[in-house]
């Protein structure tokens, strides 16, 4: 008997009937029971089931019910200072006998500590002898002017004056008798110089009115201006094709 051939085909995943991915179940990576031992884990604690009341001791502290100020520290009372308004005494209320400042007299006591004492004086009233008193006032004297040199017992600087002018031996004094600059009349200066463009402006000599038969801008042909010259060819744009060319026979009549 002759064996079958059996041709190998590629291996097609639609076709395989394997378990998926959800059948595979990796360690967990939480708690410490059946941990991945892959994986590192932290210390794990557990709350300890209460002990029967024969083996718990006899403790008769009370819990934590004790209100401690939270400005109670270890080294004291840590606390901002506060004022409060006490009430009015019973004394205060009637008029006080203590003397004002105004009572003391400081400037009577004697020198202490051989302190030294400046001069005092006063203002006393006029005494009955003087009473019209003969003696000129401040305003009845005149002091003498300090400026200038007139002051025999003031120094004083040096000042000048300006005398006028003379006309006879003075050196301003013309004996010559010659014009002077001003006598003279000066020439233009166009005469020795090249003379310079001047212009002058004319006043109108005829009113314009519209009404005259004035020509527009339109009356003119600026493009005939070189009809005596000679002239460029020019060229236009004719039509597409020849008038003597076949035309295109579409429908043919039988």
């Amino acid at each position: 008997m002759e064996e079958e051939v059996v041709k190998k085909r590629p291996i097609i995943s639609a076709r395989e009937r394997g378990p998926g991915p959800g059948r595979y179940a990796l360690p967990p990576t939480v708690g410490y029971i059946n941990h991945d031992y892959t994986k590192p884990s932290s210390p794990a604690y557990t709350f300890h089931s209460r002990q029967s009341s024969a083996m718990v001791s006899v403790d008769s502290s009370p819990g934590p019910r004790y209100n401690v100020d939270a400005h109670v520290t270890r080294f004291g009372r840590m606390q901002t200072p506060s004022y409060s308004i006490l009430g009015r005494g019973r004394g205060l209320g009637q008029q006080s006998q203590t003397p004002g400042p105004g009572t003391y007299s400081p400037e009577r006591a004697p020198p202490m500590n051989a302190h030294r004492r400046p001069p005092s004086y006063t203002m006393s009233t006029r005494t009955r002898f003087r009473t019209v008193d003969d003696v000129p006032a401040p305003n009845s004297y005149v002091l003498p002017n300090l400026l200038g040199s007139q002051v025999p017992h003031k120094p004083s600087s040096a000042s000048f004056t300006f005398s006028g002018r003379r006309i006879v031996g003075a050196p301003s004094e013309d004996l010559s008798k010659s014009p002077g600059p001003a006598k003279y009349s000066s020439i233009h200066p166009d005469v020795v110089h090249r003379r310079q463009p001047s212009f002058s402006m004319q006043p109108r000599t005829k009113r314009p009115s519209y009404l005259s038969t004035i020509p527009g801008p339109g009356t003119y042909s600026p493009e005939k201006f070189y009809l005596h010259l000679p002239k460029r060819p020019s060229i236009t744009m004719g039509i597409r094709h020849s008038e003597f060319v076949t035309p295109l026979v579409v429908d043919v009549v039988k």
